[in-house]
């Protein structure tokens, strides 16, 4: 059970900094078509789903599928010391350690056991009626634009218009956006829902570093945003809504 892969640094670095705004600790699934990952946080109020496909490598071997058990903190301390277009090589022969070279450095770190992580989560199937397509940096600004009046960001969409918003005791703020401020939007149904700043506040960050992210909306349901980090890794979010009360 040997795995062997060469792989730029900022690919795997921002990759794992996405998913850590959430948990710290992953099974990452190693098979024929690369890394999958999905993690949910401790509240169960957010998940992350990450892909890394094998053509992100730039080389990438494997004799038998398996799952690795990553300290995301440790694994951002070693990927810090090196630039993200750095050639990173890695290795494990039985899934118990993790053999990495970059930047003239080698380490080998002990990986976590598998069965003490928290189960991955089953995702829901949700069909949701507003589907659009908006800048990263343009979401990441109206997230931060919210963050001084609420604890909660409104998610709303109506016809041809995607609004940010957030209300406080005293203050509130709006930011809609339509036609040429969106990529593209499709909405066959009004929809709007509250969520918690913090999250989003987090995702965000992540986000803001991508030209395009879609985002899947409806009433009262999770958020689904997902973006592509580099070709051929993408990150997922879902975000369970609050529930307002009448």
């Amino acid at each position: 059970m040997t795995f062997r892969g060469k792989i730029k640094t900022g690919k795997l670095k921002d990759a794992f900094e996405s998913v850590s705004r959430l948990v710290h600790e992953i099974k990452l699934n190693v098979d024929e078509n690369g890394f999958q990952s999905k993690s949910v946080d401790p509240a169960n109020v957010a998940m992350a789903m990450l892909e890394i496909s094998k053509d992100a490598f730039e080389e990438f071997e494997l004799d038998e599928s398996m799952t690795l058990g990553l300290d995301l903190d440790r694994m951002d301390d070693i990927l810090s010391v090196a630039s993200k277009d750095d050639d990173m090589l890695i290795r494990t022969e039985d899934g118990s350690k993790l053999e990495i070279n970059v930047s003239g450095f080698d380490y080998s770190i002990s990986l976590l056991d598998p069965s003490t992580i928290q189960q991955e989560p089953q995702v829901p199937d949700l069909d949701l009626p507003v589907d659009l397509v908006i800048n990263g940096s343009k979401f990441r600004n109206a997230i931060r634009a919210t963050e001084k009046i609420s604890d909660y960001v409104i998610l709303s969409a109506e016809d041809d218009r995607f609004t940010i918003s957030a209300e406080g005791d005293s203050d509130s703020v709006s930011i809609p956006m339509s036609g040429e401020e969106l990529v593209r939007m499709e909405c066959s149904e009004n929809s709007r829902s509250l969520f918690s700043l913090e999250y989003l506040s987090d995702m965000s960050k992540s986000i803001g570093k991508v030209s395009e992210a879609n985002i899947r909306l409806g009433t009262d349901y999770p958020v689904k945003i997902k973006f592509k980090l580099y070709e051929g890794v993408v990150l997922e979010y879902l975000l369970a809504p609050r529930i307002e009360s009448e």
